[in-house]
């Protein structure tokens, strides 16, 4: 029991045989098939090249199956970890520098650290930080954003990130206005049609697959790609030369400024780190002063060098054939008699400075282009103290978005194949696969809703299948990675977007709001600030999280207090939600919530009202069916509500009051003070015998309240 424990997927060979063999090969190939392509979009929407997103799916699949509890989660490169890995290092370096890539694999360390710490601890249950409404304005937005973030690649144009993601489609839409490349988008219409298509055929058919070999075989076959590397003397563009000069003096502005930045920003550590509360802080402030001067000098350089780089980008050129070399003219402005090829170039612009003598002109699509051939080195990824602080609030962030899909997904699949799951043997499973998968040069990694739910419509009967995706993608990095080439990065663009439409799901905000009103706002709020603050994702969640656990701690100081009366199934109700009439000489209250220090004097706060509400009031019955915790705060309140009811010459008196409740009374002598007679064990019994009390034991008219609302479904 204890190994299976530890190595859960020894668990998969009880009543394991030869046709369960068979059904997970063909489950694993077919994951597989979906995969590999998918896992190529997924990476650069994590900013990383093409063929990380294969060195994510190398490892991972078969370590979280090896070490997780569910048979058919299919774990992997996901839309929204892959854009929060993208958004959260951004700041840090640029989207694919080995800087950036580099980031990306220690993120991918950090949150498996926290993942499998979570497991182990048995600390699963934290993820419930993350309420539904939340997570659902989440994804509803990040869809969006994933979509809309493709759009560049689906029409083949070029543009800077801006600081909001809304800014950046602006200037796609203007790009796309000012130059459209028909044949970029006609392979990524043509992939959308071809997947649909198929999915409507056949679902188990793997229509990713077949859009992305078809597309590739075409794009192969009319040489779709059309890259040429000149000489600018070649371009007749006049001052050309001078603004290729100009951008990149900008660029190396921005990396001697950048190195500044971060040698003064190791000084700063230094300093801190020997100054221990009595150090030099003088020098410390002065040096952030130069950080702050140094930042906003490489902000100034950055605006420059992005005026540069769209100036160059918006350059058109048509070439003209000189036997082995080309000549390029600007667009519409050609000298008369000349034929050109018909292509219209494009100066390839990134944030790397440019070669005068070997500048790369497009005269097609952008395509995959060469991923290297063999398995990734096996590393560890170098760790330190500051970079793990530095990446552990998005870690956290990741790993508990990462892990509320996953578990999910997996819960979805226990429920039709009656499997037993555990929560923290998962995380322990992601968090293996995280940690193993750096290891293998792999992004932040999670489960997969359309992956699992192919796994389990091809009947995969354990994480054997898992296992063999893992081996087909190693089969695809040893000898298939030259067949990917040709393959069109608009194709990617339409792989994600089609994956993404899954995540939308409007009725979640319509089914929260039909729940509690305030569930909907939060969700419409969650969305809403995540696509204002995009690509600064973990600003919707913080704002959603805050928000729900502001509307937790509300309704729990006031609780609802109800003032109850005899409905006529001789139950007591809330008499305001069932319009019942109440005694005018007993008021029946219900305290619905732990009575602790954040709340107790609410209860003293309602029972004032009551008493005020009711001049001719003799008793009060705290019906504490709903109090199933007290403190010593709400035990203290308690007992100044008893002494202020005896000290006014009001009885008091207690019913359905839980064991545990009672023992804390018992315990501080509360019980004492309100009188074992006057603990009931049901509120009818509390309601008889108080009634004979105020009757018997007073001089009220008892002829008077023969008609008490509160004794008239009583049987006698």
């Amino acid at each position: 029991m204890l190994l299976t424990k530890i190595f859960p997927f020894l668990g998969w060979f009880k009543g394991y045989n030869a046709k369960s063999l068979q059904i997970d090969l063909l489950a694993g190939l077919t994951v597989a098939l979906v995969l590999i392509p998918q896992s190529m979009a997924y990476a650069q929407l994590a900013g990383l090249p093409a063929y990380y997103g294969l060195y994510a799916a190398f490892l991972p699949p078969m370590v979280a199956s090896l070490f997780g509890s569910s048979r058919q989660l299919a774990t992997g490169p996901v839309a929204v970890v892959s854009l929060m890995s993208a958004a959260s290092l951004e700041p840090l370096a640029t989207a694919g520098s080995p800087e950036f890539i580099a980031y990306s694999v220690v993120l991918a360390l950090v949150v498996g650290i926290f993942q499998f710490s979570l497991g182990v601890l048995r600390l699963g249950l934290v993820v419930n930080f993350l309420s539904h409404p939340v997570v659902n304005g989440f994804t509803n937005a990040a869809a969006i954003i994933i979509a809309s973030s493709q759009f560049s690649k689906f029409f083949g144009v070029y543009v800077d990130k801006a600081p909001h993601h809304y800014e950046t489609m602006i200037r796609v839409a203007q790009a796309a206005f000012d130059y459209t490349h028909f044949p970029t988008l006609a392979f990524g219409v043509a992939a959308v049609v071809i997947m649909v298509f198929l999915k409507k055929i056949n679902p188990r058919i793997p229509n990713v697959l077949v859009a992305v070999v078809i597309t590739t075989l075409i794009s192969y076959f009319i040489g779709f790609n059309k890259d040429a590397h000149v000489a600018v003397d070649t371009i007749q563009v006049a001052g050309l030369e001078q603004t290729i000069e100009d951008f990149n003096h900008a660029v190396a502005e921005i990396k001697q400024l950048g190195d500044e930045r971060a040698s003064i920003g190791k000084e700063i550590d230094a300093l801190t780190k020997e100054a221990e509360g009595h150090g030099p802080f003088l020098d410390i402030i002065a040096l952030q002063n130069q950080v702050t001067i140094l930042t906003a000098k490489i902000s100034q350089a950055k605006q420059h060098g992005h005026e540069l780089r769209t100036q160059l980008r918006a350059l058109k050129f048509e070439a003209v054939s000189n036997g082995d070399q080309y000549t390029f003219y600007p667009k519409d402005d050609l000298p008369a008699g000349i034929a050109t090829d018909g292509a219209t170039w494009r100066i390839k612009v990134s944030n790397s400075p440019l070669k005068a003598e070997d500048l790369l002109l497009m005269g097609g699509g952008a395509i995959v282009g060469k991923i290297p051939e063999g398995l990734p080195t096996l590393t560890v990824p170098q760790l330190n103290v500051n970079s793990f602080l530095k990446l552990l609030p998005t870690a956290i962030i990741i790993s508990l978005l990462g892990f509320m899909e996953a578990i999910a997904i997996a819960k979805a699949m226990a429920a039709k194949t009656g499997q037993k799951l555990d929560p923290n043997q998962e995380l322990i499973g992601q968090g293996l696969a995280n940690i193993l998968g750096s290891v293998g040069s792999s992004y932040a990694v999670s489960g997969s809703f359309s992956r699992s739910a192919v796994n389990l419509q091809a009947g995969a009967v354990s994480g054997v299948s898992s296992v063999v995706t893992s081996i087909m993608v190693i089969i695809t990095l040893l000898f298939l990675t030259p067949l990917l080439y040709h393959l069109p990065q608009a194709v990617l663009a339409a792989v994600i977007m089609m994956a993404v439409i899954g995540l939308v799901n409007t009725k979640g905000f319509v089914h929260a709001w039909h729940a509690q009103k305030h569930d909907g706002i939060i969700s419409i709020i969650t969305f809403i600030v995540t696509l204002a603050y995009a690509p600064h994702l973990d600003k919707g969640i913080m704002v959603g999280v805050a928000l729900s656990m502001a509307v937790f701690l509300y309704r729990s100081m006031r609780p609802v207090v109800a003032k109850l009366s005899m409905y006529k199934d001789a139950s007591l109700q809330s008499s305001e939600h069932y319009r019942l009439r109440g005694c005018r000489h007993i008021a029946v209250v219900r305290f619905d919530g732990a009575l602790f220090f954040a709340n107790a004097s609410y209860l003293d706060e309602q029972i004032i009202k009551f008493r005020t509400e009711m001049p001719d009031l003799r008793y009060i019955l705290l019906d504490a069916s709903g109090i199933n915790d007290i403190d010593a705060s709400g035990e203290e309140e308690l007992a100044l509500i008893v002494d202020r009811m005896h000290a006014a010459g009001l009885g008091f008196a207690v019913c359905n009051a839980k064991g545990p409740i009672l023992a804390v009374l018992d315990r501080t002598h509360l019980f004492d003070k309100i009188g074992d007679k006057n603990f009931y064990p049901t509120t009818q019994d509390a309601v008889k015998d108080i009634m004979t009390k105020v009757h018997d034991n007073t001089d009220l008219p008892s002829e008077g309240c023969k008609n008490c609302p509160l004794t008239q479904y009583i049987p006698n």
